[in-house]
């Protein structure tokens, strides 16, 4: 299941990479020869991209990789910060635009060529169908990083489209609206940002181990153990996202009269059945509450 999920987010990012070199190529080539530089700007976006899909990749190799002495919960933490580095990369790229289109208003400059308008119909066709396959992969699988690969293309998609309004304004005023391009190139790179914050946040919330995005894994883990035999209540369901997978701490409540091994069996069964139901779930950590002690307990805390 997870090795399935990691092939199914490796091949959507080495299609991503390919996809971003031959556009990055393209459109700096285009916008260089064609007096564009939100064209340009959009090359630079997408040669950051085949970077980022480079980071992907690693991501996903390492998430997966078995726990050992140094990391006795696993390598899933790899995931989220490979999606981190990837908000950082496209906050880099937006800064790189903004600069570049300030100097570029500020620079009397030729008009940008008509041809670049059908490079970019292109390349926004592209993008956006990119999002959409790379985007629908990143949900499927729960990854966060191929997820925020997904705003990537969206992001190279917005760009695009900004570009294609600026020279279109420029084309259309002619001599004096020279400015246009670099204008357009200057919003997307703020809508860039934008993206990138979104994108950060998911990816910084699962390395303090927050709770997951999804409130069904823990509904479901809860639904699943108490209606095991023995279990006559739950005490607390802790669910936390590691890389592609998840890890749960639970405390039932069982008959205070049980022997240690029939608590312990039943605690067994519920680790059990909660692993073979949820594939996502790789680990469960159960806490046997014998019933008379957890009364006491939260009486306790009641008087206080």
């Amino acid at each position: 299941m997870l090795q399935r999920a990691v092939d199914r987010g490796t091949k959507s990012s080495v299609i991503g990479i390919l996809v971003n070199f031959g556009l990055a190529l393209t459109k700096c080539i285009s916008g260089l020869a064609g007096h564009s530089f939100a064209l340009v700007a959009d090359g630079l976006e997408s040669g950051a991209d085949v970077l980022s899909g480079l980071v992907v990749l690693f991501g996903l190799k390492l998430a997966i990789k078995p726990p050992d002495a140094d990391h006795p919960y696993g390598h899933g933490k790899a995931e989220p910060i490979a999606a981190i580095f990837l908000g950082v990369s496209l906050l880099g790229a937006a800064g790189t635009i903004i600069y570049e289109s300030l100097h570029q208003i500020f620079t009397r400059h030729p008009l940008p060529k008509p041809y670049t308008l059908v490079v970019l119909a292109g390349v926004l066709i592209i993008k956006e169908l990119m999002f959409r396959y790379v985007g629908h992969v990143g949900d499927s699988i729960a990854s966060t990083a191929v997820r925020s690969d997904a705003w990537h293309h969206r992001s190279d998609a917005i760009t695009s489209a900004f570009a294609f309004c600026g020279i279109s304004i420029a084309l259309v005023g002619g001599p004096g609206w020279e400015a246009a391009d670099d204008w357009a190139a200057l919003c997307a790179a703020l809508v860039i940002i934008y993206n990138a914050l979104k994108q950060t946040k998911p990816a910084l919330w699962e390395l303090t181990d927050s709770t997951p995005e999804d409130p069904n894994v823990e509904a479901r883990v809860r639904a699943i153990s108490a209606s095991q035999t023995g279990v006559i209540g739950l005490d607390k369901c802790h669910a936390r996202k590691m890389g592609l997978s998840y890890y749960v701490d639970l405390h039932i409540v069982v008959n205070g009269k049980l022997s240690v091994r029939e608590g312990h069996q039943i605690a067994h069964t519920v680790e059990t059945k909660v692993l073979n139901a949820l594939p996502q779930v790789s680990e469960v950590l159960v806490h046997v509450e014998p019933e008379e002690e957890l009364a006491i307990e939260r009486a306790t805390k009641n008087q206080q």
